[in-house]
């Protein structure tokens, strides 16, 4: 089985969130259930229809963590320095538009572009690792091929 890379922030919220599914969700949507099958016709239980439904998304999601949890490598950034590598957290600058952004390279689990976390796999930080500050990067992507330069590069 693959590894999947991933730093300690992302390691402990997903061992959170596992955590508060089977302490917290879990038992709810149980009760839930019994509480509908009370209801008498289970054919017509619209209560006990969506708790059933809710419960097969929280032992799936469960199944999920897990697996993830347990192929989990986590990575520690702030033993590295020099060049872009796993973990870093890197300033761009547009150099069409002059916007500048911040993300950080983590692993699929933990991406999420809304919060600068940027996928390991993404054709941007595929581009980026190896880089130094002040190398340009040309990356192809669904709006057309974009220039960034690197402002800065940081491992917290």
């Amino acid at each position: 089985m693959e590894k999947i890379p991933m730093t300690r922030n992302g390691h402990q919220a997903l061992d959170s969130e596992l955590a508060k599914l089977k302490s917290d969700e879990r038992p709810a949507v149980i009760r839930a259930i019994a509480e509908a099958r009370e209801h008498g016709d289970l054919s017509e239980n619209a209560e006990y229809h969506a708790a059933r439904e809710k419960q097969g998304f929280i032992e799936g999601r469960i199944k999920e963590l897990e697996a993830v949890l347990s192929r989990a490598e986590v990575i520690d950034p702030s033993k590295f320095t020099g060049s872009i590598k796993f973990g870093a957290r890197v300033t761009l600058v547009d150099e069409d538009t002059d916007e500048e952004k911040t993300y950080q390279i983590v692993g699929e689990p933990e991406a999420d572009i809304e919060r600068g976390m940027l996928n390991l796999r993404s054709p941007l930080a595929r581009a980026l690792i190896g880089k130094e500050e002040g190398d340009s990067v040309d990356v192809t992507t669904p709006g057309g091929l974009r220039s960034y330069e690197i402002l800065s590069i940081r491992y917290e």
